[in-house]
C-alpha cells in the first residue's frame, strides 16, 4: 500500500478527540439525570411509605403512669488522700456555753481550755490507725502564735493544753486550734494535714448516735464531781455516762486521779467506740455516714477540707477494711519533771514514736501487715464461656446473685467487751 492510501485509511480509523470528549460528557449527564430522578423518586416513595407506616400506628405516651426505673446505686466515694498517710490532731474542747454549761458545769468559766489532745494517724495503705494522746501537763516550747488580725501572742515553756488557751484568748477557736496544732508540730515534727476541735456536747451526741457505747467497768465508780456512779460489769453507757466516764479524774474506782490515768480509760472508750462504729459498717453506708455526722456537726470545729461531706466520706470509705486489732492506742513517753510542777516530761523513746509517725512506721511492736489477697486468674481466651442456647419453652436461666448488704456486726463487738467482765 502505497504512504497517500495509508494516509487514506488513518483518515477513516481514527475520529477527533473534541468529538470523542463531547460523547462522553452526553453519556455522563444522561446518566447523572437518570440516576437523580430514580433516586429521587425512591426518596418521595420511601419518605411516603414511612409517613403512611408512622400514621397508621396507635402512641400514646405512659411515661407518667409508669413507676420510673430505680436510681443507680451511688457510686463508691474517692478516697482523696489515696497512696499518702494522714495524720490529724484532735482536740477535746472544754467551753461552757449552750449545752456544754449543763454537761461541763461552771456555766460562763471563761477562757478557752483543751481537755484532751490526740494525734491520729492513718497509714498510707489504710491499714493501720494509730492515736497517740499528748499529756495536757506535758511541759513543751509554745510558739509564738498569732490571730487573724496578725496580732502576735508571745509563746513560752509551761504545759502543753496551755496552748490551746494562749491562742483563744480572744475567744476564736480556730485561733485557739492553730496554736495547738503550730504547738504539736514543733513538739513532734509532725506535719499535720487536718484539725478537729470537738466539744462536750459533740461527743455526748456522737455516742448516742451510735446507740451507746459497750464497756466493761473493772470496778464500782463513783465521782460526785463527774456526776457519775457506775457499777462493776458490763455497761453499755449512753452519752451523758460516756462523758463522764472520759471526763472524770477525782472519786472512788477512778485510779490516783492523774490525767495519766484518765487518759488510759478515754482510750479504752475511744477503742470500743471504733470497734461498734466498724462493726455497724457506718464507714461504707454513706447514708448513715451523713445522718451520724448530722448529729455532730454543730459541735464540731475542724478544717475546711475535712469539713467537705464528700472529703471525709471518701477518707472513712477508705477504711472500710480496717482490722480493729490494729487500731493502735499510746501515750506519749513521759517522765515527772520533779520540780513540784506538776509537769511531766517527753523520753528518748517519744523521738522515736514521733519518727515513726513520720516515716509511716506502725507503732505497736506486735503488728503484723495483712497479707495480700491472691490475685484473679484471668479468663483465658480458649477458655470463654459457650453462649447457652435456649428454645421456646425452656426456664430463664437464674439470674446473677446480687451482692449481700454489709452485716451489722455490732452486737457481736458487744458480747466480745461484755466477755472480758467474766
Amino acid at each position: 500500500m502505497t504512504p497517500k492510501h495509508r494516509a487514506s485509511t488513518a483518515a477513516v480509523v481514527f475520529r477527533p478527540r473534541h468529538s470523542s470528549k463531547r460523547l462522553r460528557h452526553t453519556l455522563l449527564h444522561t446518566f447523572v439525570v437518570a440516576m437523580a430522578a430514580t433516586t429521587g423518586f425512591s426518596l418521595v416513595y420511601l419518605q411516603t411509605t414511612v409517613q403512611q407506616i408512622e400514621g397508621a400506628f396507635t402512641v400514646r405516651d405512659i411515661s407518667s403512669l409508669v413507676a420510673p426505673p430505680p436510681p443507680p446505686p451511688p457510686a463508691d466515694p474517692d478516697d482523696p488522700l489515696a497512696g499518702m498517710d494522714v495524720n490529724i490532731l484532735i482536740m477535746g474542747s472544754d467551753a461552757r456555753d449552750g449545752e456544754n454549761a449543763s454537761l461541763g458545769g461552771l456555766a460562763n468559766l471563761g477562757g478557752m481550755r483543751a481537755d484532751a489532745t490526740m494525734i491520729m494517724h492513718i497509714s498510707a495503705d489504710r491499714n493501720r490507725v494509730e492515736l497517740l494522746a499528748i499529756p495536757r501537763d506535758m511541759r513543751v516550747k509554745i510558739p509564738d502564735c498569732y490571730t487573724f488580725e496578725g496580732e502576735r501572742i508571745r509563746g513560752w515553756t509551761t504545759k502543753f493544753n496551755v496552748a490551746f488557751a494562749n491562742g483563744g484568748r480572744y475567744g476564736d477557736i480556730a485561733e485557739a486550734a492553730a496554736c495547738a496544732v503550730n504547738t504539736a508540730t514543733q513538739f513532734t515534727g509532725i506535719e499535720f494535714d487536718h484539725f478537729l476541735v470537738m466539744d462536750f456536747a459533740g461527743f455526748r451526741h456522737m455516742v448516742d448516735a451510735i446507740g451507746g457505747v459497750p464497756m466493761c467497768i473493772p470496778q464500782d465508780v463513783y465521782s460526785r464531781k463527774a456526776k457519775l456512779d457506775l457499777k462493776a460489769g458490763p455497761q453499755v453507757l449512753d452519752g451523758i455516762t460516756a462523758l463522764a466516764w472520759a471526763r472524770a479524774r477525782t472519786g472512788s474506782g477512778l485510779g490516783d486521779g492523774s490525767d495519766l490515768h484518765r487518759i488510759k480509760r478515754q482510750q479504752v472508750l475511744l477503742e470500743a467506740m471504733m470497734r461498734k462504729t466498724i462493726a455497724m459498717n457506718l464507714l461504707t453506708d454513706t447514708g448513715a455516714l451523713t445522718g451520724f455526722m448530722r448529729e455532730v456537726a454543730n459541735s464540731l470545729t475542724l478544717d475546711e477540707q475535712l469539713g467537705d461531706v464528700g472529703y471525709l466520706g471518701g477518707l472513712a470509705f477508705s477504711l472500710r477494711n480496717l482490722d480493729t486489732n490494729n487500731i493502735y492506742f499510746a501515750t506519749v513517753p513521759w517522765k515527772s519533771a520533779a520540780d513540784g510542777t506538776g509537769d511531766i516530761l517527753p523520753t528518748p523513746a517519744a523521738q522515736t514514736m514521733f519518727d515513726k509517725l513520720v516515716r509511716d512506721l506502725p507503732l505497736d511492736p506486735d503488728y503484723v501487715p495483712p497479707s495480700a489477697p491472691d490475685p484473679a486468674p484471668s479468663p483465658s481466651p480458649t477458655q470463654a464461656p459457650k453462649p447457652v442456647k435456649t428454645r421456646p419453652g425452656d426456664p430463664l436461666p437464674e439470674p446473677e446473685p446480687e451482692p449481700s448488704a454489709p452485716v451489722d456486726r455490732s452486737d457481736e463487738v458487744q458480747e466480745d467487751i461484755f466477755s472480758a467482765c467474766t
